[in-house]
């Protein structure tokens, strides 16, 4: 099991959760090899998210709010992500997937769950047809022309 007991990494969490404030993505790296610590936060969306995530030799875990619906109904959504760039090695890699059981105890909130190695699989679009794809009843097919 991972380190997550700093704090820092529940308030980033909160604060993506939170409607009262623009924060709307969190990141969370390693500081050795097991202990668990905040990156970074911010406001930018995915894409901002997605410069910070292109590294590959890092294995880090992010946590994002999204918008999605149609016209007859906007949520926010929350999208759990892990990353492991392609230079990491074997072991750290396996790693991984053990460890992010220690990081959702903190990120318990998730709609959407991926998980990338490079960055050509980091695709907004893609991402967000697969949280609509969660999200259940979608109208925007059905447009009255009343």
């Amino acid at each position: 099991m991972a380190d997550v007991s700093s704090p820092e990494l529940k308030a980033a969490y909160d604060e993506v959760l939170a409607d009262s404030n623009d924060t709307n993505w969190c990141l969370f790296k390693y500081e050795g090899k097991n202990k668990i610590v905040l990156a970074g936060k911010g406001s930018g969306g995915f894409a901002e998210l997605a410069q910070e995530i292109n590294q590959p030799s890092e294995r880090l875990y992010a946590y994002l709010r999204v918008v999605s619906g149609d016209d007859e109904s906007k949520r926010a959504k929350f999208v759990f992500i892990s990353w492991c760039g392609e230079e990491v090695g074997a072991l750290a890699k396996a790693n991984v997937s053990v460890h992010k059981a220690s990081v959702k105890q903190i990120i318990k909130n998730i709609g959407v769950e991926v998980h990338y190695t490079n960055t050509e699989d980091v695709n907004e679009e893609e991402l967000m047809a697969k949280v609509r794809k969660s999200s259940g009843a979608d109208y925007s097919g059905n447009k009255s022309t009343n």
